[in-house]
């Protein structure tokens, strides 16, 4: 299997007033167990020691994910409005307002290529069972439902492209409004019947308000940020798609080990899509992304990107501009691009400073204030190109799992899928 060398690169499009601030360059990774435990372990000094990793796949043909699931994701939509039936115009206006069949239905298409191949593994049947279905759909439901309160509690004013709940109709109302979405994802659920399936998907609901208020926490130890920030990325992507991924395999297959794979399959592709999402929170342009461009760090959130960055040089070190050249950058609060270059060349210029781990929370913060100026901060360090070689090794690991069934189109389509995760650019 062969993974993309490189970030796919917008044409004229950025964030923050249409400055491009990275040229990636070529990316690959070695073929090794997932780094564990520490940021020491996470982190590479040098991307100079990356090689492309051996096949891991078969040369079968190439499967496109979105053509095989096509079939069982037909009406999706329509179907998820039918468990929203209410009565109430406005109530159901806002319920289906994200369900409007512009999304990319990443998660639903994950679960059904996976029931699939769960299916073909066990009893060499390819067809998708009635409850395997009803689980792609509560996973869509609980996904979205998840979108509006993260809407309420970032403030945000845009969300694939148009105006978010809460700006349309009011922070009180997107809150109802989710919690309704999240109530009928619970009927349907209960439908299935199975009581290890409800097991299993409440879990989610569990992770994502635990990984939201881990959001609003930090930690103060280097080693611990990291790991507080990849739990916190679990809890509020990875799960639901880990979970789904589980539940249909245990409705298709009795093998606890399929359950595993599966389970194991879908932590590792969420994660990896919550690190290159982080990434394209830099390297996107807004119109692109369909929301605020620079947004985590704009709410002070310290994603892959940014504790990568301030972890340059050493692992007992930091590597920041001089204070007298980080007050420089206060008077230059500005958008236009002569601030810009002036922030640019400030930065270019500096020579530096270490600072030890308890200074870094108050240092942290000042920067933040400024976010462009951060972004600049963030240009000069490596931390793009480490968090997507982090998320490169995650898609791996994913691939390994998936690699354990038995062959067949939809279990090729999960491996094309990680290499699809990868090269996104929204």
């Amino acid at each position: 299997m062969r993974f993309p060398g490189r970030l796919r690169k917008e044409g004229g499009g950025c964030a923050l007033k249409g400055f491009c601030l990275w040229n990636q360059g070529k990316l690959a990774f070695d073929n090794v167990t997932l780094l564990k435990n520490t940021v020491t372990r996470f982190y590479h000094t040098s991307t100079a020691h990356m090689c492309s990793c051996s096949k891991t796949v078969s040369d079968e043909k190439f499967q496109d994910p979105f053509q095989l699931g096509r079939k069982d994701l037909k009406n999706l939509y329509e179907d998820i409005k039918k468990e929203l039936l209410v009565s109430t115009a406005e109530l159901r206006e806002m319920c289906e307002y994200y369900f409007d069949g512009k999304g990319k239905a990443f998660r639903p298409m994950i679960v059904v290529l996976m029931a699939r191949a769960c299916n073909i593994h066990h009893s060499n049947s390819r067809e998708v069972q009635a409850s395997q279905r009803s689980v792609a759909i509560i996973a869509e439901m609980i996904h979205t439902a998840s979108l509006v309160h993260d809407d309420v509690i970032d403030d945000a004013n845009s969300r694939r492209g148009k105006m978010t709940v809460n700006q349309i109709w009011g922070e009180r109302k997107a809150v109802l409004a989710g919690d309704f979405i999240l109530s009928a994802a619970s009927l349907a659920l209960a439908r299935i019947g199975n009581t290890t399936i409800i097991s299993v998907l409440t879990q989610v609901i569990e992770d994502l308000v635990r990984g939201e208020f881990l959001q609003l926490g930090s930690k103060e130890n280097e080693n611990e940020r990291f790991a507080h920030y990849l739990e916190k990325t679990f809890k509020k992507t990875a799960s639901l798609i880990a979970n789904s991924c589980k539940a249909v395999s245990i409705l298709g297959c009795p093998d606890p080990k399929v359950h595993e794979i599966a389970y194991q399959y879908g932590k590792n592709v969420g994660i990896a899509f919550q690190l290159i999402d982080d990434v394209l929170d830099f390297t996107s342009c807004a119109d692109h992304l369909g929301k605020p461009a620079a947004a985590d760090l704009k709410l002070g959130l310290a994603t892959g990107p940014v504790l990568f960055a301030c972890r340059q040089v050493s692992k007992k070190e930091h590597f920041y501009p001089k204070p007298k050249a980080y007050t420089a950058l206060h008077s230059h609060t500005g958008t236009q691009l002569e601030h810009i270059t002036s922030t640019a060349s400030l930065l270019n210029n500096s020579t530096h400073l270490y600072l030890i781990d308890e200074e870094w929370a108050t240092f942290s913060k000042g920067l933040l204030r400024y976010p462009l100026h951060f972004i600049f901060f963030l240009h000069k360090s490596d931390g793009v190109q480490q968090t997507t070689y982090l998320a490169q090794r995650y898609c791996h690991e994913a691939t390994r799992e998936i690699s354990k069934l038995r062959p067949s189109p939809e279990r090729e389509a999960l491996i094309q899928l990680t290499e699809m995760v990868l090269v996104r650019d929204k």
